[in-house]
């Protein structure tokens, strides 16, 4: 057995698309082109504008955010709430309390 830490001192800080506050721990990687990790934002942060490499699944687990697309009209997710962005969508996402995210990027992304 293996107890792992996901707290969020041991994320790494994003440094991309002129985000602030922001970290990002990963869980795993499959063989797969498919990745799931956590989103950390803290209060006032903010994941800036880019563009979805691949379909990316962001569901709030702790907290309450905001996210938007190009329309900069913002929408607000509390813990429990999710999106899904395809391939090639502009998104951003931030938080004026802090919130914790857990993320999942492939290729395909099926949702039931």
């Amino acid at each position: 057995m293996q107890i792992i830490q996901f707290t969020q001192d041991l994320a790494n800080p994003i440094h991309q698309y002129k985000s602030v506050d922001t970290f990002y721990r990963k869980i795993t990687k499959t063989e797969m082109p498919t990745t799931i990790g956590f989103i950390y934002i803290e209060p006032g942060g903010v994941v800036g504008m880019h563009d979805a490499p691949v379909p990316q699944l962001f569901i709030v687990i702790n907290g309450e955010g905001w996210i938007s697309g190009v329309d900069a009209e913002k929408i607000t997710l509390k813990t429990g709430q999710g999106v899904l962005w395809q391939q090639g969508q502009a998104h951003e996402s931030g938080s004026i309390t802090g919130l914790t995210a857990l993320v999942i990027q492939a290729e395909q992304i099926n949702l039931t």
